[in-house]
């Protein structure tokens, strides 16, 4: 297999999940780097909650308690669900059946019993007053103005005085009880409309706000989609920046080390050819003293044989020192320098400079050999998009809107009659006051003549002398007892109709509501015509509206409440493997050719090695002897001796030719310390700088050539791995994207969108404005005026004869020792 030469292979999913082949194990001696982190994708957004207006709970209502129970006692019958379905098939006309009209005879038995009660109320209080009246004017029933004085008369009197007080303070107190129930139906009815409108618009924005959800969700698969589509985009950069990092560990240290010795070598190559230029100028200037130190030792030679010439002969020996008879030589110079040549002719730093181009070309490469797979794929990913969006079609977001829209509709309405409601229910509240007024009326004749009869009644004044505030007194008694038979029985009509309009309200609609038995009663098959929660919403299973309703209650979402699970397999539609193999046949023919890096070749290997053997076995240390010895050398010590010979000499011309030729020996000493001794140094410089040179490519050579062959190895055997492991790197990071979002969207989708608790809250709401506020004011209503109504009876009779009591008699009745005397006024004869 040739060098980072590798074949990697894409698989992929579809519509939310791209994918690529997993990697095959590796089996390589040298680990591979881990994978780089995958890039943080976009995380979904949590959904926005929806903001309601807030919802009236539902309170206590005044005097709830006792009605309810007096209701129940009336009405102790179970909810009559079969009844009312026969009465809703037969659109109210059961009157030729006559088992139904039994049926419901029997269930209204206790309205029936009370409604005959009060048809007798109304048939007898007015009868009896007036068969009252014609008595009384006839003188009988207490019409007589004559009243028996007994010895218990006070203790009647008594008697009746707070039987009396006691009936009209428990007629005050419905009194009371009817103004301010009044009051709380009109209050009810006024803000109904408000409330009510409330409710439905708490019940539109939950609809309004459904699609939106699946909006959301949508939206952010499409986030996912684009990010991997962005991934696709960018797999030069991504990829091929994967496979670089891997890549770069063993190579990046090869290639340093082959640039470190390109520099040793270049460096080399400089310090030889100033070593060839020092040595051939040195040599040239050694020639020239050797020529000048012969010349010079013929001389002396010459003159120290000269017979004249005293103690000369002693000197010949001296003589024999006087030499430059020397060279520098540099063993294997030329080889060194040819094998320098040689790697200096293979241009190591255009290797260095071709294995970093062909590295930074890897991403390039990796977008090039994907170009035609990356535009299939994301076409492909287009395709899917617009099929995750159909899950949409799956969720009754229709049937919601028409719901809405009616909402809306029922809102208009309730608008447009509101003024009409308001209008009719300021005469009721009216007609309420009115009522109530009279029967207040009723009371404060009552207690009138209760306080002015305390006040203005003297007991031992005879009955025909009463006073006149006593006489008030019985006659507000009258007067209360003659408003009660002339109002009693109408107001008696109006309990009636108000019992049996709010009782069976409340035991046909407010109880079973609260119950849960209504919404049973309005789930009955065929009862509703067209109304069917499966066809409206599109469901398979029949849904009953009391389950619909508990789930709403307990806040759960639309996928549990409406079985929506049974609509779309959502585990499916978000399983992260089923698209791999839609999107596999797209990455399978595709293949990504990385470029074969070698960074040296066998013969710069053996080049390299050829050169550190040359260095190695250079002999830098005779050269350094040479140097030693030629700088050694000292001829001023010689030219000293001849001064001491010429000094000694007789002969002027020897002494004088001696001289001479000490002079010319410290002239060429001199010329050696000015011209052979600088280059000297200079070439112990450069024989010092290459023997570290030379110790440096002892180690260097051997260090890079092991570098060089571990890289090498590493490449031609793991390359095709590490494309495999970064391909399996990138999948595991857009599987992340995918999965991440799989699990958001199962999350929300099933445990948050829709969460239908506004709809109960809803119902729950208007059962609190229809049945707690306005019903049980109504009943509240006529249970305080029936309260009354039947304590006028009793407050009747005691007003009555208690009246008599304070009224001014015509007759006198006397009682002295318990002896009854009649003073009957004298006979008057009528004048003709």
């Amino acid at each position: 297999m040739g060098a980072c030469r590798s074949v990697w292979r894409l698989g992929g999913c579809a519509g939310v999940v791209s994918a690529w082949i997993g990697a095959l194990l590796l089996g390589s001696s040298l680990a591979l780097p881990p994978p780089a982190t995958c890039p943080k994708g976009v995380s979904p957004l949590n959904l926005i909650q929806t903001q309601y207006q807030s919802i009236p709970r539902a309170d206590a209502g005044f005097m709830s308690g006792v009605v309810q129970s007096f209701l129940h006692t009336v009405q102790p019958n179970p909810f009559p669900k079969d009844l009312l379905v026969k009465f809703v098939e037969k659109r109210g006309n059961i009157y030729d059946d006559k088992k139904t009209i039994k049926e419901v005879l029997l269930y209204e038995v206790g309205f029936l019993v009370c409604a005959a009660i009060g048809i007798v109320y109304i048939i007898l209080m007015p009868l009896v007053g007036f068969c009252l009246a014609c008595c009384r004017c006839c003188g009988h029933c207490g019409g007589h103005m004559y009243q028996e004085q007994t010895k218990a008369v006070h203790c009647h009197r008594r008697g009746l005085y707070w039987a009396t007080l006691l009936t009209t303070l428990v007629i005050l107190a419905g009194n009371i009880c009817m103004f301010f129930t009044n009051q709380l139906l009109k209050v009810s009815v006024e803000d109904s409309s408000v409330e009510l409108n409330n409710r439905l618009g708490n019940l539109q924005t939950y609809l309004a706000a459904v699609p939106h959800q699946i909006d959301s969700v949508l939206i952010e698969s499409n986030k996912t989609v684009d990010e991997v589509t962005r991934s696709l985009n960018d797999i030069g950069p991504l990829l091929g920046r994967e496979i670089q990092r891997s890549l770069e560990g063993p190579l990046n240290p090869a290639l340093k080390s082959v640039s470190d010795i390109a520099k040793v070598v270049n460096r080399t190559s400089v310090l030889l050819v100033g070593l060839n230029s020092t040595l051939t100028q040195l040599q040239s200037d050694v020639i020239v003293v050797q020529a000048n130190v012969s010349s010079v030792r013929d001389s002396i030679n010459s003159t120290l044989r000269n017979p004249d010439c005293n103690g000369c002969s002693a000197y010949q020996s001296e003589l024999e020192r006087l030499t430059f008879d020397t060279t520098i030589t540099f063993p294997s110079l030329n080889e060194l320098q040819s094998a320098v040549d040689d790697v200096t002719k293979a241009n190591i730093n255009s290797k260095v400079k071709e294995g970093e181009y062909l590295f930074a070309s890897i991403p390039q490469r990796v977008t090039n050999d994907t170009r035609d797979m990356v535009q299939n794929v994301k076409q492909q990913l287009e395709v899917i998009k617009r099929q995750i969006s159909l899950v949409k079609g799956y969720i009754p977001v229709s049937a919601l809107s028409k719901i809405s829209d009616t909402l809306g509709e029922a809102q208009r309405y309730i608008d447009m009659y509101s003024p009409q409601a308001e209008w009719v229910e300021m005469i009721r509240w009216g007609v309420g006051i009115i009522l109530s007024c009279v029967v207040l009326l009723v009371v404060v004749c009552n207690l009138l003549g209760l306080f002015l009869g305390l006040v203005g009644l003297s007991p031992q004044d005879d009955p025909t002398e009463r006073s006149g505030t006593a006489n008030c007194a019985g006659a507000f008694l009258m007067a209360g007892a003659g408003l009660s038979f002339l109002f009693s029985w109408l107001f008696m009509l109006v309990v009636l109709i108000l019992f049996l309009l709010g009782g069976n309200v409340y035991t046909l609609v407010c109880q079973p509501w609260r119950s849960g038995q209504l919404l049973q009663f309005v789930d009955t098959p065929g009862l509703i015509p067209g109304f069917n929660l499966r066809e409206i919403l599109g469901l398979k299973s029949n849904l009953p509206l009391i389950e619909v309703y508990n789930e709403c209650e307990q806040n759960r979402p639309l996928w549990t409440t409406f079985h929506l699970y049974e609509l779309i397999d959502l585990n499916d539609l978000l399983n992260v493997s089923k698209y791999k193999e839609e999107i596999q046949q797209q990455f399978d023919s595709n293949e990504i050719k990385l470029p074969t890096i070698t960074l040296l070749t066998p013969e710069i290997r053996k080049q390299l090695h050829s050169f550190s053997d040359m260095v190695h076995d250079a002999d830098i240390s005779s050269v350094t002897q040479q140097i030693n010895t030629i700088s050694s050398i000292n001829l001023t010590e010689i030219a000293g001796m001849l001064d001491q010979l010429a000094t000694v000499q007789n002969n002027t011309g020897i002494q004088k030719r001696l001289t001479q030729e000490a002079e010319g020996l410290r002239g060429i000493q001199s010329g050696i310390v000015t011209t052979i001794i600088p280059q000297l140094t200079q070439l112990n410089s450069n024989i010092y700088a290459l023997s570290v040179v030379a110790s440096e490519i002892n180690g260097t050579v051997g260090d890079v050539l092991n570098k060089v062959g571990t890289a090498q190895d590493f490449l031609n055997t793991n390359t095709t791995q590490i494309v495999k492991a970064a391909s399996r790197g990138f999948l595991d990071c857009q599987m992340g994207y995918f999965t991440t979002y799989a699990n958001w969207a199962n999350l929300t989708i099933t445990q948050q969108i829709g969460r239908c608790g506004p709809v109960a809250e809803a119902v729950d709401s208007a059962e609190v404005v229809v049945c707690s506020n306005m019903v049980e004011s109504l009943n509240a209503f006529w249970f305080s005026l029936g309260w009354c109504m039947i304590f006028l009876v009793p407050s009747i009779i005691f007003s009555i004869k208690l009246a008599k009591f304070y009224r001014r008699m015509k007759h006198s009745d006397v009682y002295e020792n318990h002896i009854a005397m009649n003073i009957l006024p004298q006979a008057q004869v009528k004048p003709y």
